[in-house]
């Protein structure tokens, strides 16, 4: 979420000092808007010596006593700060006796070759490139010669592009509540509908007889409601589920894999959309993206599971289920009970769960003093290393040697 959050932050004060730099300057205003990113990157040089360093690097350093004194600051209590430096004293025991006979590129193999840890690689890049597909970075990329293209002067291009990035922060605040409220699946199935046709209405204004005017602000209300749906879903979903879904042992790898391809098909995107905007203008490129959201939310819809609140043994049975089978279920049973419940308005009508031991274990669970604690992925999977009781082990206890 802060990712997301402050991402759109540095976008709008980017966008601010376009506007400075082109008030204060006629020419050269490119030197100040290159040379503005300069300005904070000075405080956050002096703040990074302030930050705390990782405790997990200090262990493995074997410097105790320095790792002890960074949880203090990073824990609300000194219990927890001594809990925390158990854990991952633990943790690195049990890579060095697993993960020290093998290495990074094993690893990295595993995620295309062990079905459960394939199938958290296939999610993570079907959200992650979604990201792409979306047709966010066109805005925020090229905003300004879009504007253009659509009939803006120059400073109007500016202009329009500050108020996106201003959207694209403010609306980034309701997905704190959103993203655990309604679930990761769930904003995506609602957010790229609407992503699609927002986008294909601001190629259409564009057809807009004139420039300027009602022309450029039906074309700008449009990008802006674009921004309005992107930042709650598609905006901080992608990193926040890509780190939960892969088990600890390969979750350093996972999510490396995840922001590789991110970035690998937004490098894409820059080198490919200004030779698609001088060929098809804003009309066919906005028109293209917009398929390219459809496209997205078949894909979303077919190989994407949800994972709000759920526990580490709840993740592997969630990703224990082939793909075929969570694909079917999704086409013969959650979509004809979409159909029927929000089309035809039929209020009776009721969905067979896919996961029949999940829903067992959320009916049968019991009030937990560490609940939160509990939903920690990485935590649940260190208790048990640990030998410490989780709420798995307490509803599973092992039988009684005869």
């Amino acid at each position: 979420m802060s990712w997301q959050l402050w991402t759109a932050f540095g976008i709008f004060l980017g966008t601010c000092a376009n506007l400075v730099a082109v008030r204060q300057m006629d020419t050269d205003a490119w030197r100040c808007q290159l040379g503005s990113a300069f300005i904070p990157a000075v405080p956050l040089v002096i703040l990074i010596y302030l930050c705390p360093e990782s405790p997990r690097w200090y262990i493995k350093k074997n410097r105790y006593a320095d790792a002890l004194q960074s949880l203090l600051r990073l824990r609300n209590c000194p219990v927890q700060a001594a809990r925390d430096l158990y854990y991952i004293h633990v943790q690195l025991q049990v890579e060095r006796e697993f993960f020290g006979h093998g290495n990074y590129i094993g690893r990295f193999v595993e995620l295309f070759t062990i079905p459960r840890i394939r199938r958290a690689t296939l999610a993570s890049f079907v959200v992650m490139v979604a990201q792409q597909m979306c047709g966010i970075n066109i805005i925020a990329f090229y905003s300004a010669s879009v504007f253009s293209e659509a009939g803006a002067t120059d400073f109007d291009a500016l202009l329009a592009t500050w108020g996106f990035a201003l959207i694209n922060f403010l609306f980034a605040f309701p997905a704190i509540w959103t993203i655990d409220t309604f679930g990761r699946r769930s904003l995506l199935l609602f957010t790229f509908p609407q992503m699609a046709w927002t986008l294909l209405a601001a190629g259409l204004s564009t057809l807009i007889p004139g420039k300027g005017g009602a022309h450029m602000g039906v074309v700008a209300l449009f990008v802006y409601l674009f921004a309005a749906f992107y930042s709650p879903g598609e905006g901080p979903v992608p990193f926040t589920y890509s780190a939960e879904v892969f088990p600890l042992s390969h979750r350093e790898v996972g999510m490396a894999w995840a922001v590789a391809t991110c970035l690998f098909w937004a490098s894409v995107l820059s080198i490919t959309f200004p030779l698609m905007l001088a060929r098809l203008g804003v009309l066919g490129s906005f028109g293209l993206y917009s398929l390219f959201n459809v496209l997205a939310l078949v894909m979303i819809f077919l190989w994407l599971p949800e994972t709000k609140q759920r526990s580490l043994e709840e993740l592997d049975y969630i990703f224990g289920v082939p793909t075929r089978v969570f694909m079917r279920y999704q086409v013969t049973k959650a979509l004809p009970w979409w159909c029927r419940r929000w089309l035809l308005l039929q209020r009776d009508a009721t969905l067979e769960p896919l996961y029949h031991d999940i829903a067992d274990h959320q009916e049968g669970e019991h009030e937990s003093t560490d609940t939160g604690y509990e939903n920690d992925k990485a935590k649940v999977e260190l208790k048990g290393i640990a030998g410490f009781p989780t709420r798995t082990t307490e509803r599973n206890p092992e039988p009684a040697a005869e």
